[in-house]
C-alpha cells in the first residue's frame, strides 16, 4: 500500500526524488577550473604525455599499449576526452563567477547609493550649520547695544500708564 503524503503534518514528502546539490556541483566545477589553470596541472599533464610516449616507444613491444606508428592514437583520444570535459566545466565555473560578480556589482551599486545619500545629507547639515553660524554671528549683541535696548524698554515702560494706578485713584 502506497502512503499518500499528509498535508496536515509538517515534514518532507518521501515521494519527491532527491536531487543532487547544484551548489556542490558548482564548487566542483570551480575546483576543476582552478586546478586546470595552475602550473602544477600543466606540469603533471606534460609529464603524463612524456611518460606515455617514452613508454610506448622504448619499452618492449609486448608491454606497449599505444602504437607510435599510428601517432599515439590512444593518447590523442585521452587528451581529447580530457579537453571535452574540461571546456564545459570551465564554462560552468565562469557562469557561476559571473553570477557572483553580478551580485557583487549590485551590492556595490547599493552601497554607493547609500554613501552618496549619506554624503548629501552631511553636506546639507554642514550648510545648515554654516548658515545658522553666520546668522548668529550677524546678530552678535554687544554690551552697548544691549544697554541701549534695555534703556529704551525702561523708558517705554515708564511712559506707559499702569492699569493698577488708575484703579487705585
Amino acid at each position: 500500500m502506497a502512503r499518500s503524503p499528509r498535508l496536515d503534518a509538517p515534514g518532507r514528502s518521501s515521494t519527491r526524488p532527491r536531487t543532487t546539490s547544484r551548489d556542490r556541483f558548482g564548487r566542483f566545477t570551480e575546483w576543476v577550473a582552478r586546478a586546470m589553470g595552475t602550473p602544477a596541472f600543466l606540469l603533471i599533464l606534460s609529464l603524463f604525455c612524456v611518460v606515455w610516449i617514452v613508454w610506448n616507444t622504448l619499452m618492449p613491444e609486448s608491454v606497449r599499449f599505444d602504437d607510435a606508428t599510428l601517432g599515439f592514437t590512444a593518447l590523442t583520444l585521452m587528451l581529447s576526452l580530457q579537453a571535452s570535459y574540461a571546456a564545459p566545466l570551465i564554462l560552468l565555473a565562469q557562469n557561476r563567477q559571473d553570477d557572483r560578480d553580478r551580485v557583487q556589482i549590485e551590492q556595490d551599486r547599493q552601497r554607493a547609493e547609500r554613501n552618496l545619500a549619506d554624503t548629501e545629507y552631511l553636506a546639507r547639515e554642514i550648510v545648515a550649520l554654516r548658515m545658522s553660524l553666520e546668522e548668529r554671528n550677524s546678530q552678535v549683541v554687544t554690551r552697548d547695544v544691549l544697554r541701549q535696548e534695555l534703556k529704551a524698554l525702561l523708558a517705554e515702560l515708564e511712559d506707559t500708564p499702569r492699569p493698577d494706578a488708575d484703579a487705585d485713584s
